[in-house]
């Protein structure tokens, strides 16, 4: 899972800040580490691979925007 070729602003507009940028890159590998250990022990221990990637996918579409 590579990190996204630019992080979108509400707007459209690409992040640019630097220290951002970089913040955002850690903040995805860090993520996408632990998806990957957390849906390689649930199929380990014998939990669907799709059903496991629908409860990943739910948890996403779970978050809600410290933005209101």
């Amino acid at each position: 899972m590579s990190t996204p070729p630019l992080w979108p602003q509400p707007d459209g507009t690409p992040v640019s800040c630097t220290e951002k940028l970089q913040m955002l890159a850690e903040n995805h590998d860090e993520l996408a580490q632990m998806m990957r250990d957390v849906f390689e022990d649930a199929v380990l221990m014998g939990v669907d691979a799709q059903a496991m990637r629908r409860i990943l996918t739910a948890l996403v579409e779970g978050l809600e925007s410290p933005l209101r």
